[in-house]
């Protein structure tokens, strides 16, 4: 380094990741942090914007209860009265009927189809006697674990939408990381939590939203970090990270129109790090240009419908399986923040899909006549006048869990870890599917790798790394 005492970080992204670690570090004293953001503003896929006076964000988005002490602690000293805590109260479509969620045991018996009941019970009936067959996958190990009915019928249908691919083509690591009662057990004993007197997890049914949308975390991180004294540059495109001798020295970026060249002791990325590998300038190994090409992202289109109405429903969220419904969830933001917006609120529908897809080029009418069509076929018809439509596009929604993924990440994975002082982190970063409460952790856990006089520790952070495997997404 140049200075070890005052080394230079350069954080790459600005979304909940990269600006709870700018922010930690200029927190922690370090006086030389520089992040550079992309966009025009901060939050990346976790960033708030305004339709006609209604914060919306990109997707449905919670914090959840289970967020580790020290980032809750952090969230609600920069959010204070700002921090609302709110019911869960969404809904997924079964069988053509809907469904409270998250489940509760009298709801279930109400409103489920009976054939399904009897399904779920059967399975459990036949599951001692069933066991593993075939190539473990996505599909094996929840049939396995969950039964025949509740994958055919919920997973399996959601995981075709949701990443377009058969279920039997996802490594099992997606059932891992994305499905938190992976067995009839767990769900069972989930569901009965909600009975009173029941052992609940802390929070359980409830949820921590910002008044002026989920941005909002974003933001306040942001004003956080500057006015702990790093720098944030918005409307920044990265054009290189440069190394040399086997360590990061800099990164090339183009700041207010300038091409500048920041020097760098460290870089903390939060990038995909498949665009990571391709920015690095090296005098060492070449990028593993076929593991990079193996990993895959799933993009996403957000159709925004502001109707002339108070509310839509009282639920935040619906959930479709079906696969005759295209889009895959709906929320209303009003819903969460309790913005008040007489005569008017939005809804936001997710639409899966790959960027070769007839609906990523969709013009904004034509998508939103796809949604209230789907709307009306899930009984939530005829919609209210539409005053206008407006979408966003995600490139970058979800990373695709297909077999042997694992090998084509590890591959990459060291190939940047034999960089001295390049890290990476984050959802992008890790190629993870975590909640905004994981990507924090991941931060804050980074920050707390290095040392007073600068060095880093490296085996702290590998312990970290091998914590974040546990992660499972909340929803």
């Amino acid at each position: 380094m140049a200075d070890r005492n005052r080394p230079a970080f350069v954080v790459l992204g600005g979304g909940p990741a990269g600006l709870a670690g700018a922010y930690k570090l200029s927190q922690r004293g370090w006086t030389n942090v520089t992040l550079l953001e992309r966009g025009s503003q901060v939050g990346g896929n976790a960033g708030s914007f305004v339709i006609e006076g209604i914060p919306v964000d990109f997707g449905s988005h919670r914090l959840h209860p289970v967020c580790p002490p020290a980032v809750m602690a952090d969230i609600r000293a920069l959010l204070g009265n700002d921090l609302l805590d709110r019911p869960r109260h969404g809904r997924i479509r079964l069988r053509g009927r809907w469904v409270h969620f998250p489940l509760k045991p009298f709801d279930l018996i109400q409103h489920v189809h009976p054939a399904f009941i009897a399904g779920v019970l059967a399975d459990a009936i036949r599951k001692p006697f069933t066991g593993a067959s075939g190539e473990p996958s996505f599909a094996s190990i929840l049939e396995r674990g969950l039964g025949r009915t509740i994958c055919r019928d919920f997973y399996f249908p959601y995981a075709q939408k949701i990443w377009g691919l058969s279920p039997t083509a996802l490594d099992p690591e997606q059932a891992k990381r994305r499905v938190g009662s992976g067995s009839l057990g767990k769900m069972v004993k989930r569901v009965m939590s909600a009975l009173p007197g029941m052992p609940k997890r802390p929070g359980a049914g409830r949820f921590f939203y910002p008044r002026k949308g989920y941005g909002q975390i974003s933001d306040a991180l942001h004003h956080a970090a500057e006015s702990a004294g790093g720098a944030v540059h918005l409307n920044t495109t990265v054009t290189g990270v440069i190394a040399e001798g086997g360590r990061v020295r800099g990164v090339e970026a183009t700041i207010a129109g300038e091409t500048r060249v920041l020097p760098a002791d460290y870089v903390l990325s939060t990038i995909p790090v498949t665009l990571l590998a391709r920015l690095v300038r090296t005098d060492g190994p070449a990028v593993p240009q076929a593991a990079t090409q193996r990993l895959q992202q799933r993009s996403m289109v957000l159709v925004y419908l502001t109707l002339d109405a108070e509310q839509f429903t009282e639920f935040d969220a619906h959930y479709f399986p079906e696969t005759a419904i295209r889009i895959s969830r709906l929320s209303e933001p009003k819903n969460y923040s309790l913005t008040t917006a007489p005569g008017r609120t939005v809804l936001c529908a997710e639409l899966p899909c790959a960027q070769d897809d007839a609906e990523w080029s969709m013009p904004d009418e034509a998508l939103g006549a796809l949604v209230a069509s789907d709307l009306v076929r899930a009984g939530l018809g005829p919609l209210p006048p539409v005053r206008h439509v407006q979408t966003r596009r995600l490139p970058h929604a979800y990373p695709l869990y297909t077999k042997g993924y694992r090998e084509a990440l590890d591959v990459l994975d060291h190939w940047i870890g034999d960089i001295d002082g390049l890290i990476t982190f984050g959802r992008q970063g890790l190629f993870a599917h975590d909640n905004t409460h994981h990507t924090m952790a991941m931060a804050y856990a980074l920050v707390d790798s290095l040392g007073t006089d600068g060095s880093f520790d490296h085996a702290a952070w590998a312990r970290a790394r091998k914590s974040f495997e546990s992660h499972v997404v909340e929803d």
